[in-house]
């Protein structure tokens, strides 16, 4: 991913070969930092206020200053205008800032998407399991586990996609003790069985994926029930069909699991149509 733009609190644009953070911001040093990703269509960020109201969620969880939606909001457009790419990747940052001073670092960053990504979603991907060895609901009830929270602490779930590539899969799924299913690194996960889809409930401290949310509000009209629990991988094994959601990746189908065939063993229908309504909302701004 190329980044094409970077705006700075108290700063504004800023050259991208520039330095921005100092070397003791708590973001860098101790990981007390939160973040949000949000795909661009058209030149118009996807459900920003969404984004953002997570954002402050996030980090009212990590401790850190209240953030600024206003100035966040500004640095996001005053990014978006100066990169001036249509179709690209949206991410806000939101520090501590320096050990001992109290005064938070914002940031907003404008990068290409990936390029791989369609013919991805032609293709399907490949999926592994692994184990978090937590209760089902621990990270729901113990805080700090941070469950449910955006912060750059995201060393597990980059060593999550690097075990699955060294595996020969693309991705992959956390499971709780018990072999409950939770999330993958960066999505969020869904199966299908008949017209009913499933996909873990929040309640199992998974992220609240704004994708996740969108394709939740659009399934009815599609005809689908959307269940939402805790669900054993032998569920999500034995589906018709399966895919992750989040807002770069959009709907991306996982046609095999653990080395195995998921259903047909190509992209299945739903995930067609889901990402098909999701492509018609975003253009609506």
């Amino acid at each position: 991913m190329t980044l094409h733009a970077l705006a700075v609190r108290g700063r504004g644009v800023v050259d991208p070969e520039e330095p921005v953070l100092h070397a003791d911001d708590e973001g860098l040093i101790r990981g007390r930092a939160a973040f949000e990703t949000t795909r661009v269509y058209n030149g118009r960020p996807f459900k920003l206020d969404e984004h953002l109201d997570r954002l402050a969620g996030s980090a009212a969880r990590i401790g850190l200053p209240e953030v600024d939606r206003d100035e966040c909001h500004s640095l996001a457009v005053t990014a978006l205008e100066t990169a001036d790419v249509p179709d690209c990747a949206l991410r806000l940052y939101w520090t501590a800032g320096r050990e001992g001073v109290g005064e938070p670092t914002a940031l907003a960053l404008v990068s290409s998407l990936p390029e791989d990504l369609e013919q991805r979603r032609r293709e399907g991907i490949r999926m592994i399991s692994l184990p978090l060895g937590l209760e089902a609901d621990l990270r729901a009830v113990a805080p700090w586990l941070l469950g449910g929270v955006k912060s750059t602490s995201y060393a597990v779930n980059m060593a999550a996609e690097a075990e699955a590539r060294r595996r020969g899969a693309d991705d992959a799924v956390f499971l709780a003790s018990g072999d409950v299913v939770l999330e993958g690194p960066v999505t969020n996960v869904w199966w299908r069985r008949e017209r009913a889809l499933y996909t873990p409930a929040l309640e199992l401290g998974i992220l609240a994926g704004v994708t996740r949310a969108t394709l939740i509000a659009g399934a009815g009209k599609l005809g689908y029930e959307v269940r939402e629990g805790a669900f054993p991988l032998e569920l999500l094994a034995g589906s018709e069909e399966a895919f992750t959601s989040s807002s770069i990746r959009e709907v991306m189908p996982v046609v095999e699991l653990d080395g195995s065939s998921l259903g047909s063993g190509i992209p299945g229908p739903a995930a067609k149509e889901l990402q098909e309504a999701l492509r018609r909302e975003a253009s609506l701004g």
